[in-house]
């Protein structure tokens, strides 16, 4: 069973054209899990309009955080294959079938994205290029490569990774590491998102309200990467 997470907050604009390229590559078993944060748009409704019992919608929630907000999702999961997914993005046929092939292998998969504009313009070939991807526990402790909405990993991961730590800033870097020290990780070069970069981007947004992740001091980022490193350490050595 694969269980797709969104995290949503007032995603109107783009949503539909996400939700159909999600549900359009999920089997009637499957399922996929939305976690709104209390969106005052039309989210909620675009969500409910569809009246497909695969979707699960979480509703109600006052996190104010997409971390805690994708966290949410991610407790509510039945799939033993769980992919993440951003609000307004597009996922390329066959996101699904290559990437559950991946997971046959290994416990955690990042897929390569296109980068696109508001309007699906390619303005960027390759995420990984762009941002210099690989696996390495050091490496992307350093510099995170691990990008959120092109994640998919097995349950084994999902264990290790639940219950978030407090002082974690993103999801996506913590998943990751746990992952290079738990599991088998690998970066699959084929290209199965159309990753959105717009202004009104929902994590953009987030960071410019959030004082952890618009402090870039010296200092910040070490204290950011000390916390990380040991938590990270401490769900290693967990039995």
């Amino acid at each position: 069973m694969i269980s797709v997470c969104m995290a949503t907050f007032n995603g109107e604009k783009y949503l539909k054209r996400q939700l159909d390229t999600i549900l359009q590559q999920l089997g009637k078993e499957d399922e996929l899990v939305i976690s709104d944060d209390s969106s005052n748009d039309r989210t909620v409704d675009i969500i409910k309009s569809y009246g497909d019992r695969r979707i699960v919608l979480l509703e109600e929630n006052h996190f104010k955080s997409p971390v805690l907000n994708i966290e949410n999702a991610l407790k509510n999961v039945r799939g033993d294959n769980i992919f993440l997914a951003d609000q307004d993005d597009v996922w390329l046929p066959g996101r699904v079938s290559s990437v559950v092939h991946k997971l046959q292998q290994y416990d955690l998969v990042v897929c390569n994205a296109y980068i696109v504009d508001a309007n699906e313009k390619i303005i960027h070939e390759s995420y990984f290029d762009w941002k210099g991807s690989g696996k390495g526990f050091w490496r992307n402790l350093k510099k995170n490569s691990f990008l959120g909405c092109a994640l998919a990993f097995n349950r084994k991961i999902l264990n290790r990774v639940l219950p978030f730590p407090e002082k974690i800033s993103m999801h996506d870097v913590w998943i990751g590491l746990v992952a290079e020290c738990v599991g088998n990780v690998f970066f699959f070069d084929e290209k199965l998102i159309y990753y959105r970069r717009h202004k009104d981007n929902f994590t953009a947004a987030i960071q410019k309200t959030d004082d952890r992740l618009s402090d870039f001091s010296l200092s910040y980022k070490l204290r950011y990467r000390f916390w990380l490193l040991f938590y990270v350490m401490k769900r290693y050595l967990r039995k």
